[in-house]
């Protein structure tokens, strides 16, 4: 990650399921409790970059602050639902950078069926993308709401491939005028 990569300071901004493990004085303005402690057990979501510095940091002897849980983003569910037919997810709902954020999880929890339902998730996509960068009316019709659940990471390769298909086209018109 770059420190001036905005799409990673998007990616860590997320906002994660953490769980207190100690009471901690004064904090209640995380659960809506102005002036009031944080109680041993209440479930908050704080932003990736806050609830993993609180989950790692620790003095020697205690327990972590607090304890990391799994997005919904990454949930069961939505991790079935990927397995059972990947492009009809709307990623985007779930999460704009979904599969940033699955990348950053995956730094923090060891989750192998994760790692492979991910990976044949962006491989199958990445072939209905490029089929939909190359038709020329990709943005129209049933292809739209495609489209639409596209994460950051997937629209950028949509992009990338409709660019490079027009660029082609061009290039190719070129030719048959020599």
């Amino acid at each position: 990650m770059s420190y001036y990569d905005i799409d990673a300071i998007l990616t860590d901004s997320q906002k994660v399921p953490c769980t207190f493990e100690l009471e901690v004085p004064r904090l209640g303005y995380l659960d809506g409790n102005s002036g009031g402690d944080m109680k041993k057990g209440t479930r908050v979501e704080l932003p990736l970059w806050l609830g993993e510095m609180l989950a790692v940091s620790r003095q020697l002897g205690t327990s972590p602050l607090v304890t990391l849980d799994l997005p919904s983003a990454l949930s069961p569910r939505v991790i079935n639902a990927l397995k059972a037919d990947p492009r009809t997810v709307d990623l985007r709902s779930l999460a704009p950078h979904f599969y940033g954020l699955g990348a950053r999880i995956l730094e923090l929890f060891e989750e192998e069926e994760m790692v492979e339902v991910l990976s044949e998730t962006f491989k199958k996509r990445a072939a209905e993308i490029a089929d939909h960068a190359h038709n020329p009316r990709g943005a129209l019709g049933e292809s739209a709401d495609f489209l639409r659940g596209l994460d950051e990471t997937e629209r950028q390769l949509f992009r990338a491939a409709h660019d490079s298909a027009k660029s082609m086209k061009s290039w190719m018109g070129e030719m048959k005028k020599q």
